[in-house]
């Protein structure tokens, strides 16, 4: 397995990108490229190692891209333009079967539109979107989408419920994931259009399809564990991620400040350190990686802008889960099935 790594993508690259690289490279079993301007990647590994690359592993490659795409540089453009961008380049070895996945944590919107156009949607998903992974309680929530889509239809997000349950049935053996709508209530009339018209859609379909929808789910219910995967438009979506993100920095940094306030605070503390580095972990983001990038024909893999080298080495050990699981290749499976079913019934 080669997992491909945009080494030059992200507000800490290259540093982040190679550090993460090799503190992953011996928990895995597969071979990390990164791709990237080499001259640079290089001089990094002496700086850092004193070593090439290959020194520390023969699983580490280093692929030459001289370009790279910026955060301020529109998606479209840079990928039709920068053809030998770190991310592009990323994206002709992923469809080329040069890889088996390729994760980047640079511009959003490039990435997403690279995906799109140079690997292409899997038949039947109108749009592809992020499935980001959010801690809950005594298990994980799945929230689709967290930022690919800004704008959307019912109809997308009836196909992120479909593909939440795909994914979380064939990858983490969920037999019936509850799937809610991300909403202001419960009630079937509550929400703006869109939320109003989605549950009318994913009430009326979700039987047809398989899917277990369980309604209208509070910001404040998503995490009771009952819940295994929200759907919603990727502008809520990523309000909803960043938001929870900053409330797990406040709780961790809070924590820290209020056990070592003084010497009785910190000594109290010590019987129950255990516990508080268990729930420390538990509302720590980067314990998650990244977001599969589902709805498209090989696994994407997007890593946040801010990744630093755990979030990075942890991406890295999470996307070779994906390949080994077979995320991408069960989700077209069942989505050829459904596409087959609804041409013999138009038939």
């Amino acid at each position: 397995m080669r997992i491909l790594l945009d080494a030059m993508g992200g507000d800490n690259a290259p540093d982040a990108t190679i550090k993460g690289a090799v503190k992953a490279i011996n928990q895995v079993e597969a071979t990390v490229v990164l791709i990237g301007k080499e001259d640079v990647i290089r001089a990094k590994f002496k700086e850092f190692y004193g070593k090439e690359p290959e020194e520390i592993s023969d699983r580490l490659v280093v692929k030459n891209a001289t370009d790279t795409i910026e955060m301020e540089d529109t998606p479209t453009m840079a990928i039709k333009h920068k053809k030998d961008s770190s991310m592009v380049v990323g994206f002709k070895m992923l469809k080329e079967d040069e890889g088996d996945v390729f994760i980047s944590a640079g511009n959003s919107g490039a990435l997403l539109t690279g995906a799109t156009l140079l690997v292409g949607r899997i038949k039947g998903i109108d749009r592809p979107a992020l499935a980001g992974i959010l801690p809950a309680y005594h298990s994980q929530l799945l929230l689709m989408d967290s930022g690919a889509n800004t704008n959307c239809k019912p109809i997308n997000l009836l196909q992120f419920a479909l593909m939440s349950t795909i994914y979380l049935r064939n990858t983490f053996g969920i037999e019936k994931p509850a799937i809610g709508l991300l909403n202001i209530g419960t009630e079937e009339t509550k929400g703006n259009e869109l939320t109003k018209e989605s549950y009318l859609l994913l009430k009326e379909k979700s039987k047809e399809l398989g899917i277990n929808f369980v309604g209208n789910v509070e910001g404040r219910e998503a995490f009771s564990g009952e819940i295994d995967a929200i759907v919603t438009d990727g502008f809520t979506g990523n309000i909803f991620l960043k938001a929870i993100e900053g409330l797990g920095k406040f709780v961790k940094k809070s924590l820290t400040e209020n056990l070592k306030k003084n010497i009785f605070t910190t000594i109290g503390a010590i019987p129950s350190m255990p516990a508080i580095k268990g729930f420390a972990k538990s509302v720590d983001y980067k314990s998650y990686g990244g977001a599969l990038f589902l709805g498209v024909k090989k696994p994407v893999v997007k890593a946040h802008g801010s990744s630093d080298e755990i979030l990075f080495e942890f991406t890295i050990k999470q996307a070779e889960k994906f390949v080994k699981n077979q995320a991408v290749p069960k989700l077209i499976e069942e989505f050829e099935k459904i596409n087959k079913n609804k041409n013999e019934n138009n038939a």
